[in-house]
């Protein structure tokens, strides 16, 4: 899948132009490329790889959030029906996450200490919500879920 990714972070923007700066490193527009192959998709739903169930990112959206009771929904996005390895030489190294296509937050991960995991608090509405796994030998894996 085609995306404009920053040359200095890694970030792939989801809109058809790049922002005038990097929402997560503030690199200039100038920074991005185009390329065709920026995000990887599943081939067949209902026949995965090993590769791709190791890497795409597995999304759950819980309506009532346990940590702020009033107006918020919890995602949450482990990375690989099967765990994905969290090796120093390979490993998730960040997962974003994008609503509509816009970015949202970036958490970053070190391989020794932490699960290829992440939870976000999302304020409650619709739209799209996508989740990029960033996989240092792999690269980037895509996940979407409506809201």
């Amino acid at each position: 899948m085609q995306g404009i990714v920053c040359k200095v972070c890694g970030y792939i923007s989801l809109k058809p132009e790049a922002p005038e700066k990097c929402p997560v490193c503030g690199a200039p527009k100038t920074s991005f490329e185009k390329k065709g192959d920026a995000i990887k998709t599943l081939q067949d739903v209902n026949n995965l790889t090993e590769l791709e169930k190791k890497h795409i990112p597995v999304i759950t959206v819980v309506r009532k959030c346990g940590f702020i009771p009033e107006g918020c929904h919890d995602v949450h996005s482990n990375i690989g029906q099967i765990q994905h390895p969290m090796l120093a030489e390979h490993y998730i190294m960040d997962i974003d996450f994008y609503i509509d296509n816009a970015f949202a937050a970036r958490v970053k991960l070190t391989p020794d200490k932490l699960n290829p995991a992440a939870a976000l608090h999302l304020k409650p509405g619709g739209g799209k919500l996508a989740v990029i796994a960033h996989c240092n030998l792999h690269g980037a894996w895509i996940n979407n879920v409506n809201l």
